[in-house]
């Protein structure tokens, strides 16, 4: 079990900075995510890759794949966020394209 634990620790130390240089570069981050939840899903997601296959993940490579998932979580609320017409005017430019 403290096996697991270090390496859920390990696993913060290097996905915060990263999601908190993400978080200052990008302000749709700011309004949208919680940057906390954000890490803690974030070490669940990684958390399912081995400690030798999360070594072998570069830095910069990880800061993409981060950067993609937050994008993700960023964006996936706004339509929530619509009003019912514009939904319907978003329907329709997408059916157009």
């Amino acid at each position: 079990m403290q096996e697991i634990s270090s390496y859920y620790q390990e696993l913060i130390n290097r996905i915060s900075p990263i999601v908190d240089n993400l978080f200052k570069s990008n302000s749709l981050y700011l309004v949208k995510l919680k940057k906390w939840e954000m890490i803690e899903m974030l070490v669940d997601l990684f958390g399912k890759f081995s400690q030798e296959e999360m070594q072998a993940i570069k830095d910069d490579d990880l800061t993409r794949r981060i950067d993609s998932i937050l994008i993700l979580e960023a964006v996936s609320g706004t339509l929530n966020d619509l009003t019912p017409e514009q939904v319907k005017m978003y329907d329709e430019a997408v059916k157009r394209k």
